[in-house]
């Protein structure tokens, strides 16, 4: 079946590509593998020349790429071009900083004496041929935020991308060839989901890092795990926005509305459970409704578009259909609640804000992508605490107070990968980012990013 870069706005094909075959494949693993054998031996700082190149080469290209993912995944055209922004950025964070990252660790001799070593140290080498199976909601950053580090510690990088956004798959594979890396250093592989396990299961594949959905995170987990090899997984979340008595509301308010809708509602890291303290909650939800209710819904290419389509139809029924679950088990509508006027074609749907949460709606622990937010009420810190936690995700969380102790409690007792005080989730190329419980495991991003393909190897000297 040919892979389709399909305008989620309109609902038409714009081009669609033949996946490989079985030799296609075969050809671009041993491309990789040779690929590996001369790459790994290169300086940092030849590394760090074609990083940077490439880097250029999409701050000048920034408005082509920008609308090529607007047109395949519906992001609103001023948040593609931030995205690309983002990853010019990352990329030459690591590009900086990647030696020394990865530089020698010598223990003092005193610790290591009575091992008999006169001299011993821990150096990171490069693992080889890395598959990462990425999403579409950002296309070119979760591919990127792979890749820089990746590519810097030496390694060779494998991209099987969503299949919709194949357009964005081949211009990042474009983008690495024409900055000079060697050929075969990052290749895209435009297969199904069907071939995933096989390219896997490669000898000359040596790790995997998936960033989606649970299940898929479970099917590739498992034929890693079979295969002893190494994976990273960066699944779902379900992040709280918690609003306690000292927060300063106007702030929370809108940055609440960012949090919810940035990426039109759907990225693992927006705020999508709003637990508001009893003594707040009525002036913040009833100016988060107004904000939602007011945002605009349109085009993405139109500069004053607030959100755009989601991504596919099947996405916007999975959403309905949660809502639609919580509507009929007493969830009140403050906002939204469907599909807008006035868009007969695309696979739109209304900011929405739901009210009256209970553990019998599936909205309660599954993950809502899209612009829907769910709102509790709370008694106190003990209970924000409890509903925080009540979920099988744990990527981030947001914390609005600006009392310490309060702050200290989050920072102790959230189940979550990252605590986020007065501000939204966001991931930074200095910061570690990953989830615990079902958001998976492992870390993207920082030092701990770049380390996560690494051999770490001991030298030991007599």
């Amino acid at each position: 079946m040919p892979i389709a870069s399909v305008n989620p706005a309109t609902g038409e094909t714009v081009q669609t590509f033949e996946p490989l075959d079985a030799a296609g494949i075969e050809r671009r693993l041993a491309r990789a593998e040779a690929a590996f054998h001369s790459y790994r031996g290169t300086p940092f700082a030849a590394r760090a020349e074609l990083m940077r190149r490439a880097a250029d080469l999409l701050d000048r290209e920034l408005e082509a790429v920008a609308r090529t993912m607007t047109e395949e995944m519906g992001k609103p055209l001023a948040a593609s071009r931030a995205e690309v922004a983002k990853c010019s950025k990352a990329m030459r964070w690591y590009a900086d900083h990647a030696e020394e990252l990865l530089a020698d660790e010598h223990p003092a001799p005193a610790d290591v004496a009575d091992s008999g070593a006169s001299r011993a140290y821990v150096r990171y080498r490069p693992l080889g041929p890395v598959l990462a199976v990425m999403p579409w909601n950002f296309p070119l950053w979760q591919v990127l935020r792979f890749a820089a580090p990746a590519l810097m510690a030496g390694n060779v990088g494998l991209l099987k991308h969503a299949s919709n956004v194949p357009r964005t798959a081949l211009a990042i594979e474009e983008l690495f060839q024409r900055a000079g890396f060697p050929e075969g250093c990052f290749q895209t592989l435009l297969i199904g989901s069907g071939a995933v396990e096989g390219v896997i299961r490669d000898r000359r594949v040596v790790a995997v890092t998936l960033t989606g959905s649970e299940p898929a995170g479970r099917a590739v987990a498992a034929t890693a795990a079979d295969e002893v090899k190494k994976a990273v997984l960066e699944l779902g979340g379900s992040d709280p926005f918690v609003v306690l008595p000292s927060a300063d509301l106007d702030a929370a308010v809108r940055t609440a509305v960012r949090a919810r809708v940035q990426n039109n509602g759907q990225s693992c890291i927006a705020a999508k459970r709003f637990i508001v303290h009893t003594d707040v909650y009525d002036r913040f939800t009833a100016a988060f409704t107004a904000a939602m209710g007011a945002l605009k819904v349109g085009d993405p290419m139109d500069e004053s578009t607030d959100v755009g389509p989601l991504a596919s139809r099947q996405g916007r029924d999975d959403l309905e259909e949660l809502v639609e679950d919580a509507r009929v088990h007493g969830a009140r509508v403050e906002c939204g609640g469907g599909r807008p006027e006035g868009w007969d074609t695309g696979w739109f749907y209304e900011p929405t804000v739901l009210t009256g949460i209970t553990p019998a709606m599936r909205i309660h622990l599954e993950e809502t992508f899209g612009p829907v937010a769910t709102v509790y009420r709370v008694a106190d810190l003990d209970e924000a605490v409890a509903v925080a936690n009540d979920t099988p995700f744990g990527l981030s969380a947001n914390v609005w107070t600006t009392d310490e102790a309060e702050r200290e409690r989050f920072v102790r007792d959230i189940q979550a990968g990252g605590v986020f005080f007065n501000g939204m989730t966001a991931s930074h190329p200095a910061l570690p980012f990953g989830g615990v419980k079902r958001s998976g495991f492992g870390r993207e991003l920082s030092g701990h990013g770049i380390r996560e393909f690494c051999n770490i190897t001991t030298v030991w000297i007599g």
